[in-house]
């Protein structure tokens, strides 16, 4: 399994043959607008953890180029649908086998709307299976005691959570959540994009080395494998 960084809350997963693209924020993004060439992305799935623009601002794009197929909530579901996207429709405790692995969409604590005011359902995040390994998409989020539940189910090789504060977790409560989802390799997200969530780099790497955990940070572009 292969993660690349796109800057903010947008990761292309990919899984053997499949490409697997998370909030595609993009071409709205200050931090990588100019870094990542949008014409170059091949996605086979688009997930969606809401509706917010700084998550789906250009999800119609891709999906329409690549012919991917767009999974969140029903609600979000139905509006790519109308486009004339192909979707898959899902909603909260559910999950579903793809081929690239299974997929369970989870609990999260937000809001979720669209920038045109339509209403885009309850936000989640996303449990990926894939054939050797499993991980955690949060989403945006509160830490929340759902996040308990996770690890009753599925033993995670990472954890994806944002640690920008203001409009999600934060560094502190992202240690918690690490906790909560019994994964101490954590992928931090969600920071930096505009002015209300900058964070201190080594201040927040060093807070999660003093709980034996493991804080990555990558730059725009960059990748790990796992």
């Amino acid at each position: 399994m292969k993660i690349t960084f796109y800057g903010h809350n947008t990761l292309l997963i990919e899984i053997n043959e499949t490409n697997i693209l998370i909030d595609p924020f993009i071409s709205g993004n200050p931090l990588s607008k100019d870094k990542i060439d949008m014409s170059t992305i091949k996605a086979d799935y688009i997930l969606l953890t809401h509706a917010h623009q700084d998550h789906v601002l250009d999800a119609e794009a891709i999906a329409k180029r690549n012919t991917a197929t767009i999974v969140s909530n029903y609600e979000i579901a139905t509006y790519y649908q109308n486009l004339g996207i192909e979707v898959h429709p899902m909603n909260h405790g559910g999950a579903w086998s793809f081929e690239f692995g299974k997929v369970k969409y989870v609990n999260a604590i937000h809001t979720s709307s669209f920038a045109d005011g339509t209403y885009g359902g309850q936000p989640g995040g996303f449990i990926i299976e894939g054939e050797h390994k499993t991980i955690y998409i949060a989403g945006d989020t509160a830490l929340t005691m759902d996040m308990k539940l996770i690890p009753l189910r599925n033993t995670l090789d990472l954890a994806i959570l944002p640690i920008g504060d203001n409009f999600t977790m934060g560094v502190d409560d992202a240690i918690i959540a690490s906790d909560f989802v019994e994964c101490n390799k954590i992928l931090g997200v969600h920071y930096d994009t505009f002015g209300y969530i900058e964070i201190d780099h080594d201040e927040a790497k060093q807070k999660f080395f003093e709980k034996n955990k493991d804080l990555m940070l990558l730059g725009i572009g960059e990748s790990i494998v796992l």
